[in-house]
């Protein structure tokens, strides 16, 4: 998907959902679990509740590597279930050079098909280049992270009082553009997230860290957003586990329902729809 193809999406569906697919057999809901691939089948009904409310799904790798091979088959299912024209985002957080980050970015774009990667940049630009040689394909840059010990290493500073994560935004912006790179930025870096605008006024922001991690949506929304929306907020667990019942999904959709109105009224006031 291309910039204005995502824009797009946005002012259709009112939206700048992101579902995260971190689904993990232990917590799906127990009536899928004989089913012989339990955890496509509790991603296609989430799919099938919210794939008109949200812009994308974002599956967490480690919850499908850590199945083996198995794992990985039900991911390739639930990409191929995803309707086109939602975006397709690997949380891989994949970071290496050479000949490895060549076959990291043949292995998430043509393999998988994936929309986008997220990246660690800290080995420099050699490790997120080769993903920029794909059209339409994009890379999201681990910026300014939610963790707390992040603050140990991104908000380092240098002899110019410059932190870490304001150089790698920077220096990013020598070899990228608004077309193929986006940034994770945590909800709960609100006193970050206007420094950060000022540095790529134009950039689409990845925000996880909304719902079960207690950062609220308004606030954040509206010190983030831009003229084109500019932000994908990613929702996992207090969507995708909002209930365990053997209809479940009429839950999912009620909860993902709730975020696309509170974002729906937020680009209304902010003049994008």
């Amino acid at each position: 998907m291309n910039f204005s193809e995502i824009v797009n999406q946005i002012k259709i569906k009112k939206s700048y959902l992101c579902i995260g697919l971190d689904s993990d057999i232990e917590k799906i809901p127990n009536h899928l679990k004989n089913l012989d691939d339990p955890i496509f089948e509790f991603n296609k009904r989430i799919i099938d509740a919210t794939k008109d409310l949200a812009i994308a799904y974002k599956p967490n790798l480690a919850f499908y590597e850590s199945q083996g091979f198995s794992g990985l088959i039900s991911l390739k299912k639930t990409l191929k279930y995803i309707p086109n024209n939602i975006f397709k985002i690997a949380d891989a957080k994949r970071g290496d050079i050479g000949n490895t980050s060549k076959m990291y970015a043949k292995s998430f774009f043509e393999t998988f098909n994936f929309d986008a990667i997220t990246l660690s940049p800290y080995m420099g630009k050699d490790s997120s280049l080769p993903y920029l040689n794909y059209d339409n394909k994009w890379i999201i840059l681990l910026a300014l992270t939610s963790n707390d010990s992040s603050l140990n290493i991104q908000h380092f500073k240098n002899n110019n009082d410059k932190k870490l994560y304001q150089h790698v935004i920077e220096d990013s912006l020598n070899w990228s553009s608004k077309e193929n790179t986006m940034y994770v930025v945590g909800a709960n870096r609100l006193e970050e997230i206007q420094e950060i605008r000022k540095i790529v006024p134009y950039n689409f922001l990845l925000i996880p860290g909304v719902g079960a991690q207690g950062n609220d949506l308004r606030e954040i929304s509206l010190n983030s957003i831009n003229d084109n929306c500019g932000i994908i907020v990613n929702i996992s667990r207090d969507i995708i586990y909002s209930d365990s019942s053997t209809s479940f999904e009429l839950k999912v959709r009620d909860k993902a329902l709730e975020y696309q109105n509170e974002m729906e009224s937020i680009l209304d006031k902010k003049g994008i729809i």
